[in-house]
C-alpha cells in the first residue's frame, strides 16, 4: 500500500511540476530559515551556561537616584566584594574584574597586539569555568605579575603553548608578567571576552564612590540569591549612606545566565544582546514557517479541484477515508522531506554568509544531525500543514466528486482568503520594522555627539618615561602638516568606563554634607580644540596656571542644570584625594557643552573634567589631515619611537570606538533584513501560485470577455484586484503590530527616532507593488492568451 502512494505521490509531483516546484521551493526556503534563527535563537539562550556552578554566580549591580540626578550601573568599587563576603555567609566567593582593556606584549624580539585584558582576582577560576590547559588553576593568579593567557595568545607567542608557562613576557611600559597558565579560548557565548587575565593585587581598594570593578559572587549551595538580594539594605545602611549620603540606593544581584539578554545597564563589561530581540527574532522564524506552509495549504486545496473526480472514482471502487487522507498524508509528508533537504542544502550554503552577517560562529553539527532534523521536520510540517487538504479532499460524496460538484466543500474562500492575509500582514509588518531598525542605526551614526569624532585617533601611552614628556610629544607631532592637533587625556571615549566619584558640590555658599556621584575624567588643555568640544562659559584649562593643575574643575552642562547653578564660575567642589578619605577643593572655570562619553543608548551623565597627573596622561588623542591616514600613522608611530624604540602602538579611531558599541544591533538589523527579504519572497512564491491557479479557472471567462472587446488593462484588473484587496486589508493590520513592537524596541535607547507614520506607508506601497508584479505577471499573460484556445480550453 506505502508503495502505491508513493508512485501515486510520483505521479502527481509530475503531473504539476510548476505547483510542486513552488511548494518544495518554498518550503524549502521557509525551513532553512527557521534552521538558521533557531541556530541564532538557541546560541544566544546559552551564554554562560557553560560555567560548572552557572546556577550559582551572580553579578552585584546597584541603582541610585537623587534629586536632578541618577545611575545605573553594571560597575562597583574595590571594597564591595570584601565587605560582601564578610557580611553574608551565603556568599562562598568573590571576585573583582577590571576590565582595563589591552596592550602590546614582547617576548624576546617578538610582539604581539593583546585586546581585553583583565586584572582580577586569584579566585577567579574558582568561581567561573574556564579549562586550565597547562598551569595550576588554584594558584595561577596568587602572586603579583602574573598572567594567565587563552590558547590562541600563548600559540601567537610561543608558536607551542606547552611552552609559554613559566615564560616572562613584558608589556610596553617595561613592566615584566610571569605566564602561570594557558585557558583554553573563551567561548563565543560567554559574556566575559578577554584574551588574557592578570593578577590583581589583593590589597588594591579604591573609594567606595570609584566605580571601576565588576563584582561577582559565588553563593553557597542551596542558597537563593532573591533571599540574599532582599537583605542589602542593611548593605546600605551600613556601608554606602555614609560615604555617598542620602539617597534612594538599590543594589541587585543578576544571575550569570541573565546578563547577556536580561542587562543593559551604564558601562557594561561587553555589549550584551537583548532577550526582546531573541523574542522577535523566534517569532519572525515561526512567521516565515507559517507563511510557507500556508503556501503549500493555499496551493493544495487550490490544485485539488483537478483531483476531485479521482477521489470519487477511488471512493468508488472501495477506498476507505482513512485511506484516501493516508495517501495525502504521503503525499504531503514526501514533498516537505523533499523540501526538507532543500532546506538542509540551502542552510549549508548559507550558513557561512549567515555568521558573516550576524556576527556569529554557529556550526549545524554533523550529517547524522542534519538528516534526522530534516526527518523530524518533514513529518512535523508535512502533518500540519498537509492534514487541511487532506481531511478535505478525503470527505467528498462519491456522486458529487463524480460529476465535480465541489459546492462548498473546496474550503470556503474566507478561508484561503485569511490565510493570504496572514502572509501579507506579517510580510508588511517585517518590512516596516526593517525600515525603522536601519534609521535608528542611521540616526545613532549620524547624531552630533557633541563633538567632532571623524580623524580622530587614540592610542594608549603604556610608558610612564613617555607620560612624563608627553607634552614634547605633542609639539613634536604638531609639527607636521599631517597633524592638526594632539591632546593627553586619562581615558579614551567611546569604549570605556571612564569611570565615576562623589563629589561634594557648593550650594547656596556652603558645601552640604553629602556627596553626589558624578563621572570624573582628566584632559589637558588642548583636548577641546582637538575634538572640536564647545566651551559655553568661563576658560578652557591652561598650563600657564599652575593653579589648575588640582585646584581647577570644568564640568558639563548637564551638571550645571543638575545643580540649578545660575552662575557655576567660581563655585566650590570638594573631592577625596585617597582611599583614606582626605579630600582637596577646587574652583569651577568653565562649562563646556555636552558631549557623549559612551554610546547612545545611555544618556549623557554629569561630569567633572580636571588637567591629568602627569602619569594619567596615558591616552594621547590625535586630530589627523583627511585622506592621508596612513601617512600620518606611519609619522606618528615614528615620532614615538624616537620616544620608545621598543614600543608598537594600538591605534583607535574614535568614530569606530562610537560605531562598535552598535555592533550587536546592526548585526541584529541585517538578520531582520535578511529574513524580511526571505518572508517576501516566500509570500511572493504562494502568490503566483495562486494567480496562476486562478488565471487557469478563470481561462474561458477570460476568452469570452476578449472575445465581446475587453482589453488586457482591464482584464489584468479583474484578475489582480482581489488579491490586491487582501494586501490592502493586510497593510491595515500590520501598521500597530508593527509600531508596537518597534516601539518596544526603540526603548533600549536613551537617544531615538520617532516613528513617523510615512514608513508605514512605504512598507505598504512596497508590499502593494511586489504584489501587483506577482499576481500581474500571471495576469497578463491570461490576458494575452489567444481567445480562441482560451474557449477551447476545456
Amino acid at each position: 500500500m506505502l508503495l502505491n502512494y508513493l508512485k501515486i505521490t510520483a505521479r502527481t509531483l509530475w503531473k504539476s511540476k510548476l505547483f510542486s516546484g513552488l511548494n518544495i521551493v518554498g518550503l524549502g526556503i521557509g525551513m532553512a530559515a527557521v534552521w538558521l534563527m533557531a541556530l541564532y535563537v538557541f546560541d544566544e539562550l546559552s551564554y554562560d551556561r557553560f560555567h560548572r556552578n552557572a546556577d550559582r554566580i551572580v553579578r552585584v549591580v546597584h541603582y541610585a537616584q537623587w534629586p536632578g540626578g541618577n545611575l545605573q550601573l553594571a560597575p562597583t568599587s574595590a571594597p564591595y566584594a570584601t565587605a560582601l563576603k564578610n557580611d553574608y555567609p551565603e556568599i562562598e566567593k568573590t571576585v573583582r574584574i577590571n576590565a582595563e582593556g589591552g596592550g602590546v606584549i614582547t617576548v624576546d624580539d617578538k610582539k604581539l597586539e593583546l585586546g581585553n585584558i583583565f586584572f582580577t582576582d586569584k579566585t577567579f577560576f574558582d568561581v567561573f569555568t574556564f579549562p586550565m590547559l597547562y598551569g595550576d588553576p588554584a594558584t595561577a593568579l596568587s602572586k603579583p605579575q602574573s598572567i594567565v593567557l587563552t590558547k590562541t595568545a600563548a600559540e601567537n607567542l610561543f608558536g607551542d603553548a606547552r611552552k609559554a608557562v613559566g615564560r616572562v613576557v613584558e608589556f610596553s611600559n617595561h613592566f615584566p608578567n610571569t605566564v602561570t597558565g594557558v585557558i583554553d579560548d573563551v567561548p563565543a557565548n560567554s559574556h566575559l571576552q578577554f584574551s588574557a587575565l592578570r593578577s590583581l593585587p589583593e590589597t588594591y581598594t579604591n573609594g567606595w564612590e570609584n566605580f571601576e570593578l565588576y563584582t561577582y559572587l559565588l553563593l553557597t549551595k542551596g542558597s537563593d540569591y532573591k533571599a540574599l538580594e532582599a537583605k542589602l539594605p542593611g548593605f546600605y545602611q551600613k556601608y554606602i549612606k555614609k560615604e555617598m549620603g542620602e539617597l534612594d540606593y538599590r543594589m541587585e544581584l543578576q544571575p550569570i545566565t541573565s546578563i547577556h539578554l536580561h542587562s543593559h545597564l551604564d558601562y557594561e563589561i561587553s555589549p550584551n544582546g537583548n532577550v526582546t530581540t531573541v523574542y522577535v527574532f523566534a517569532a519572525v522564524a515561526i512567521l516565515i514557517l507559517i507563511i510557507a506552509s500556508i503556501n503549500y495549504v493555499n496551493l493544495y486545496t487550490a490544485r485539488s479541484l483537478k483531483r476531485i473526480r479521482e477521489v470519487g472514482v477511488r471512493k468508488s471502487i472501495g477506498s476507505y477515508r482513512l485511506q484516501l487522507i493516508g495517501q495525502f498524508l504521503t503525499e504531503s509528508t514526501l514533498m516537505t522531506f523533499m523540501a526538507g533537504l532543500v532546506s538542509a542544502f540551502l542552510m549549508t550554503m548559507a550558513l557561512p554568509y549567515f555568521n558573516q552577517i550576524a556576527g556569529k560562529t554557529l556550526s549545524a553539527g554533523g550529517w547524522l544531525n542534519t538528516m534526522l532534523i530534516v526527518a523530524g521536520l518533514s513529518i512535523l510540517i508535512g502533518v500540519l500543514s498537509g492534514l487541511y487538504p487532506a481531511l478535505m479532499l478525503a470527505s467528498f460524496r462519491p456522486v458529487s466528486a463524480l460529476k465535480g460538484q465541489v459546492g462548498n466543500q473546496i474550503g470556503s474562500a474566507a478561508f484561503k482568503q485569511s490565510l493570504v492575509v496572514f502572509q501579507f500582514v506579517a510580510t508588511v509588518a517585517l518590512i516596516a520594522c526593517s525600515a525603522i531598525v536601519y534609521q535608528q542605526m542611521s540616526y545613532v551614526q549620524h547624531k552630533d555627539l557633541g563633538f567632532a569624532k571623524d580623524q580622530v585617533l587614540t592610542f594608549h601611552v603604556d610608558s610612564q618615561d613617555v607620560r612624563q614628556r608627553i607634552d614634547a610629544l605633542k609639539e613634536q607631532l604638531t609639527q607636521s602638516p599631517l597633524i592638526e592637533s594632539a591632546s593627553a587625556a586619562s581615558n579614551p571615549i567611546g569604549n570605556n568606563n571612564i569611570g565615576g566619584a562623589g563629589m561634594f558640590f557648593e550650594q547656596n555658599g556652603a558645601m552640604p554634607p553629602g556627596t553626589q556621584i558624578v563621572e570624573e575624567f582628566t584632559v589637558d588643555s588642548d583636548y577641546f580644540k582637538t575634538l572640536g568640544i564647545k566651551v559655553l562659559y568661563g576658560r578652557s584649562f591652561s598650563e600657564a596656571f599652575k593653579s589648575d593643575l588640582f585646584g581647577a574643575v570644568m564640568i558639563n552642562e548637564t551638571l550645571m542644570k543638575q545643580l540649578g547653578w545660575k552662575d557655576p564660575i567660581g563655585k566650590r567642589v570638594k573631592y577625596y584625594i585617597d582611599s583614606e578619605k582626605h579630600t582637596a577643593e577646587a574652583r569651577v572655570v568653565g562649562v563646556v557643552k555636552d558631549f557623549h562619553t559612551y554610546s547612545l543608548q545611555h544618556k549623557i551623565e554629569p561630569l567633572v573634567l580636571g588637567l591629568p597627573a602627569p602619569l594619567d596622561k596615558d591616552n594621547l588623542y590625535v586630530r589627523i589631515k583627511p585622506a592621508q591616514t596612513t601617512e600620518a600613522l606611519a609619522y606618528i608611530q615614528s615620532v614615538y619611537r624616537t620616544f620608545d624604540p621598543s614600543a608598537t602602538l594600538d591605534f583607535h579611531f574614535l568614530d569606530e570606538n562610537f560605531s562598535q558599541q552598535y555592533k550587536a544591533e546592526q548585526k541584529q538589523g541585517e538578520v531582520l533584513l535578511t529574513f524580511t527579504i526571505l518572508a517576501v519572497l516566500i509570500a511572493c512564491l504562494g502568490l503566483f501560485g495562486l494567480a496562476a491557479f486562478a488565471a487557469e479557472q478563470r481561462t474561458k471567462e477570460i476568452g469570452v470577455r476578449k472575445v465581446l472587446g475587453a482589453s488586457v488593462g482591464s482584464i489584468v484588473l479583474l484578475l489582480s484586484r482581489d488579491f490586491l484587496k487582501l494586501v490592502l486589508a493586510s497593510i491595515v493590520i500590520a501598521t500597530p503590530i508593527a509600531w508596537y513592537a518597534m516601539s518596544r524596541w526603540l526603548q533600549d535607547f536613551a537617544y531615538r527616532i520617532d516613528i513617523h507614520w510615512w514608513v508605514f506607508v512605504l512598507a505598504g506601497l512596497l508590499a502593494t507593488v511586489i504584489a501587483l508584479l506577482t499576481v500581474s505577471f500571471q495576469s497578463v499573460k491570461a490576458a494575452l492568451m489567444n481567445p480562441v484556445k482560451s474557449l477551447r480550453s476545456e
